[in-house]
């Protein structure tokens, strides 16, 4: 796929949370609380981002969490975002 009109497409990274065994029980669809602010690594981009020379293949991205969005493509889930709700470029 190739992004167009200020798309990026990324590979969100999802942080690791320590496994913790307190012994309390909690129900089925209990959901911790997730972060807000997450990382993100850019697979493609479109031209017509605003930041699209300082990013490579390597660029992990600090993104807005709510505004990524996930499409299903042949069978398979691809995140994307807006170039605004990127927060910045942390390498």
């Amino acid at each position: 796929m190739t992004p167009v009109n200020r798309y990026i497409v990324i590979e969100i990274i999802e942080p690791k949370s320590p496994e913790i065994e307190s012994g309390i029980v909690l129900p089925a669809d209990f959901k911790p609380t997730e972060e807000r602010y997450i990382s993100a690594k850019a697979i493609g981009w479109a031209e017509d981002v605003r930041f699209a020379k300082e990013l490579n293949a390597e660029s992990i991205l600090l993104i807005d969490r709510s505004m990524a969005e996930k499409i299903k493509l042949q069978g398979a889930d691809v995140h994307v975002i807006l170039d605004n709700y990127v927060i910045g470029i942390l390498s």
